[in-house]
């Protein structure tokens, strides 16, 4: 995706019928100080401008759109993405889960701690006063990759961080990303992310704690739900996301390099949100097949029938990572049986 004078707009897509929420570019946090490098490096996730991206064969909408997470408001489905060339927090709209339309960069302006780079995984959540977003950047202080809270009244945006430190960030474990807010079967919220890991040792784990205050403080303390169990996860378990039927709660969630073609979505069955967790196969859910690579980041709702969806990125075949590829939008349906889990379409 590329700057919103430039989005490609998709066969059947339709084009905004209004301006976009904000037309301003999000402020880039200049460091007072220099960063210092993070326990765990790995490349860049943000997606460049590409002005022919491939996208994979049954996306929903051209070019690059990381890491989705989808909000439903009345008959209205709002899908956020990772950071695509000048838009931190890309946003698309649709009424009908097929055709998309461009809104605009959701996230008015980084906080003054931020380096002002590295915006990934953004989830919305409706508020008793509005909307509230939280999403992943890089501290300057520490170079460590932080999670950090927005607040808007429109789930279109501008979303205004007024944060002075990060909302959820475990130096010790490397840092965190990927956050996933979700409210239990009691009506408590809760954010489930993922931390780092780090050189000396500790290994990436999703990790869930309690949220209060209608979104703006976290309460009690974290743990840690799921670690590294599967040969096909390779060294990185990621990108949470969790939902509840039946008395039971699913954790879906992505292992293994998010630019290979190896990266896939696994899932576990957990007794609560803070676990304990379970997988009950050896094998991710969703993985590479036909023209589709390297599926993942998986993002839970359900749309307007009551249908549990799955929003997910996943590049080309023949076309994996930067540049040449795209991570494009695919949404499929979720079938939970007992402990069982499928993903269909």
């Amino acid at each position: 995706m590329t700057s919103p004078a430039a989005v490609a707009v998709p066969p059947g897509a339709v084009a905004p019928a209004e301006p976009p929420a904000t037309t301003a570019r999000p402020e880039r946090a200049t460091p007072t100080t220099a960063p210092v490098p993070v326990a765990r490096t790995e490349p860049d996730r943000s997606a460049p401008a590409q002005t022919v991206p491939v996208e994979s064969q049954g996306a929903v909408w051209p070019g690059d759109f990381p890491d989705p997470s989808v909000l439903k408001v009345g008959p209205v489905y709002y899908a956020y993405s990772t950071e695509v060339g000048l838009d931190a927090v890309p946003t698309i709209r649709s009424v009908d889960l097929t055709h998309w339309s461009y809104v605009g960069d959701a996230l008015a302006a980084l906080p003054p701690w931020s380096g002002g780079q590295d915006v990934w995984a953004p989830s919305v959540v409706q508020t008793n006063v509005g909307f509230t977003m939280f999403y992943t950047t890089r501290d300057a202080r520490t170079g460590d990759q932080c999670i950090s809270r927005a607040v808007s009244t429109s789930p279109a945006g501008p979303f205004v961080d007024a944060s002075v430190d990060p909302f959820v960030c475990q130096l010790d474990q490397g840092g965190d990303i990927d956050p996933d807010a979700f409210v239990d079967t009691s009506g408590h919220d809760w954010l489930i992310w993922k931390s780092q890991g780090t050189e000396e040792g500790r290994p990436p784990r999703l990790w869930s704690q309690p949220v209060t205050g209608d979104w703006t403080a976290l309460a009690g303390s974290a743990t840690a739900i799921l670690g590294l169990s599967q040969r096909w996860q390779g060294s990185v378990v990621e990108a949470p996301a969790m939902v509840s039927q039946g008395g039971r709660y699913f954790l879906l969630y992505s292992g293994n390099n998010w630019d290979s073609a190896a990266y896939a979505i696994g899932y576990a069955v957990c007794r609560s949100v803070a676990g304990p967790c379970s997988e009950p196969d050896a094998a991710p859910v969703l993985s590479s097949h036909g023209s589709v690579a390297g599926p993942g980041s998986p993002g839970l709702f359900y749309d307007s029938t009551g249908q549990l969806r799955i929003a997910y990125h996943a590049w080309s075949a023949g076309h994996v990572g930067y540049p040449g590829g795209a991570r494009s939008l695919h949404i499929a349906k979720v079938v939970i049986s007992g402990t069982r889990l499928s993903i269909q379409g």
